[in-house]
């Protein structure tokens, strides 16, 4: 009977060279730890360079029966009421509501909505810090905020409805 090696026994070479690969590896977390970095740090953070052309602070509360009341803040001069879904304003005000719920912060301070020369659209929040360029989520989304920045504000205030928030704010 002829000699036979079992394919077990013959030396078991890589599909792949190990130098690539370790390059590879290197390069994944360099490029992660200059994200983490500049997370952290600011680096490489966008910053404003336009002229603020507009600027309004507001206050946001929930009715009981759904609707966003939207005030001037430091008044209780109403600037709009909104109804319906609403779901780009109540997602980005979830969004700074969470913030300052992590970082124990009530429902009181206001935001800030700025509109500049370069035709970006900032909703920040002086309390926590937090920036949200409203542009990177499409014009119709941002539409929703350009409309509290330009409107004038209504006649009445909100004396027959209910202005605290309701069960878990916005």
């Amino acid at each position: 009977m002829p000699n036979q090696t079992h394919p077990a026994s013959k030396p078991r070479q890589d599909s792949f060279p190990r130098k690539p690969l370790l390059g590879a590896g290197a390069l994944v977390l360099f490029t992660l730890g200059l994200a983490i970095y500049g997370r952290f740090t600011g680096v490489g953070a966008p910053q404003p360079t336009g002229v603020a052309t507009a600027e309004r602070t507001f206050t946001f509360a929930d009715r009981p029966d759904g609707a966003v009341i939207v005030r001037i803040a430091g008044s209780s001069q109403v600037l709009d009421v909104m109804t319906g879904q609403q779901g780009f304003l109540r997602g980005t005000l979830r969004g700074f509501a969470r913030i300052r719920h992590m970082d124990g912060i009530g429902s009181t301070p206001p935001l800030v909505l700025t509109g500049y020369a370069d035709g970006r659209l900032v909703l920040r929040d002086p309390s926590t810090g937090r920036t949200q360029e409203l542009e990177a989520f499409g014009s119709s989304n941002e539409a929703v905020f350009v409309h509290l920045l330009t409107m004038a504000p209504a006649t009445r205030t909100t004396s027959a409805a209910p202005s605290t928030p309701t069960q878990g704010g916005i």
